[in-house]
């Protein structure tokens, strides 16, 4: 395994098209959080959801990952129905919502363009994700949200693309400690168009939370 050495950062700018897209957003939007979005939730959390990028008026906006936005709805809905946040509701960055034994981050920390990151920006962000990954007590479990999630953390790792295809509501074990459960993405497009319906989604959250309580 690979191992990170540098912590995450507020003020990075590895990525040159990211940092100069924030520093538009942040022009056109002053009231906009328009820098890299930190995670979210408890640092020793068993369960780990990774996502894609924040969204404009979501994370970038409020700067926590997944809140203000549509994807967000369904995410911390479920969350709250399978006791994983205090909340179904996460509007802004000082609601009062907190995480129980879990935690959200994002494969990509910046907003971009037409919400598309390149593979050297994934590439870039991917220490920071090692990070969140070795904070994992033993026996958690990951949610990966979408196949640039998936494939993010199997590059964190160091483990071989070819032999944990993504799959909806497949299980892959990692390693001794570390299990990763697929699920399509809850972003808009994928939910109105039915590719994810809440019953798909809710059911990655039940196959985690059976993991967890497993003794």
């Amino acid at each position: 395994m690979l191992v990170s050495k540098k912590g995450f950062n507020l003020d990075c700018r590895k990525c040159p098209r990211l940092a100069n897209f924030l520093d538009e957003v942040r022009d056109d939007r002053p009231d906009y959080f328009a820098r890299p979005v930190p995670s979210f939730g408890d640092s020793n959390a068993r369960l780990l959801i990774v996502g894609l990028a924040p969204g404009m008026h979501g994370a970038n906006r409020t700067g926590r990952p997944f809140t203000g936005d549509h994807a967000g709805v369904l995410l911390f809905q479920t969350l709250y129905d399978l006791a994983f946040s205090t909340s179904p509701v996460s509007e802004s960055g000082s609601d009062g919502l907190e995480l129980k034994d879990c935690r959200i981050t994002n494969a990509v920390r910046c907003l971009p363009p037409q919400n598309k990151p390149i593979g050297s920006e994934v590439n870039n962000c991917n220490e920071f994700l090692l990070e969140e990954l070795q904070r994992v007590p033993k026996a958690g479990v990951v949610i990966a949200l979408g196949s640039v999630a998936h494939s993010a953390v199997l590059k964190a790792l160091n483990l071989k693309q070819s032999l944990y295809p993504f799959v909806h509501e497949s299980m892959h074990e990692l390693n001794s400690d570390l299990r990763m459960i697929d699920s399509y993405h809850c972003s808009r497009y994928n939910t109105q168009t039915r590719r994810l319906t809440h019953e798909m989604f809710k059911n990655v959250f039940v196959k985690a939370r059976e993991l967890l309580d497993q003794k």
